[in-house]
């Protein structure tokens, strides 16, 4: 019904690209991690886990010291449960059954109490909020070439233009294709990108003023005030206060 996995991973460990049978709720409650696969990242600071729907090809990347706590869930035709990759807030009751979960192995459907347990395990998660973490990827060639330029450690080209002329299209088409299919224009997802490098760097332990600078902040406090308004807080406050798990 449901199985679980426990592990210590470093900075830059990660996983090949695999999948699994069954549904997979993967759980840092230090550091930072990030999933890719074909349609695009997920990015989950503590408090928040990543959703893998079975049959998801991905791999996954550690970003700082993670004590992973990760659950298996058998496959069910309904039940409210995100059908795609998904960011989930790991709530005060969420993390407590994750770590009896662990702690127990795993939950049997023929014991009550472990049948009741599962239910609020899904219930939490099919209630999830919205989560400013994901990066999704453009399908198209000549989009994925401008993604790829956004995202590089290099300067990213100045402006639509400038980029629309590196991956061969016209400043329209691009802006129209980019939106298309990834919901966001191209500066639009080259903010988010660098913004969620940031978390993964901060959470490696780079200072704030190589991040920011990195990130392509004039100031610290630009870099901070764009970090909160779309993440929600400072970036002190996902890498100080995680509860330790036992």
């Amino acid at each position: 019904m449901v199985r679980s996995l426990a592990g210590q991973f470093g900075a830059g460990q990660g996983t090949g690209r695999h999948a699994h049978p069954w549904e997979q709720l993967i759980y840092c409650a230090a550091g930072v991690m990030t999933v890719w696969t074909e349609q695009g990242s997920w990015v989950a600071p503590p408090h928040w886990a990543i959703w893998v729907p079975a049959g998801a090809a991905h791999q996954i990347r550690f970003s700082g010291a993670c004590s992973l706590r990760t659950l298996y869930l058998r496959p069910a035709p309904a039940g409210g449960l995100p059908r795609a990759c998904a960011v989930v807030t790991v709530s005060a009751l969420l993390r407590e059954l994750v770590l009896r979960t662990v702690e127990v192995g795993m939950l049997d459907e023929r014991d009550p109490a472990d049948r009741a347990m599962a239910l609020l395990i899904a219930g939490e998660i099919a209630a999830r909020d919205a989560a400013p973490f994901d990066l999704p990827m453009p399908t198209g060639e000549a989009t994925r070439r401008a993604a790829d330029v956004l995202a590089g450690e290099g300067p990213a080209p100045s402006g639509v233009v400038a980029l629309a002329a590196a991956v061969g299209l016209a400043p329209r088409t691009l802006e129209r294709r980019f939106l298309a299919e990834t919901g966001m224009t191209p500066a639009a997802w080259g903010r988010q990108a660098r913004l969620l490098q940031a978390l993964r760097r901060l959470a490696a332990g780079a200072p704030v003023k190589a991040v920011a600078q990195a990130a392509g902040y004039a100031t610290d406090s630009a870099f901070v005030a764009a970090f909160k308004a779309v993440f929600g807080e400072t970036p002190g406050r996902y890498f100080g206060t995680a509860a330790p798990l036992r």
